[in-house]
């Protein structure tokens, strides 16, 4: 889930400045993540931030042997 946060922000960083995701996908985020252009997108439609924060706030569970 951090990998979809990372990629998220460095999407929103670039697209302030007016660079599109088409862009961003080809010089940034394919070179580095290797990923296809539909799980890029697919990642940004992901609430990365909300799930991360909520899996945080559980309480932790032990493992019974």
């Amino acid at each position: 889930m951090t990998k979809v946060v990372e990629i998220q922000e460095i999407t929103l960083e670039h697209t302030r400045r007016g660079v599109n995701q088409e862009w961003i996908y080809f010089h940034l985020i394919f070179p580095q993540y290797r990923i296809s252009k539909r799980t890029y997108y697919n990642y940004l439609g992901t609430a990365a931030k909300a799930e991360l924060k909520r899996l945080n706030e559980q309480p932790k569970q032990g493992v019974l042997f």
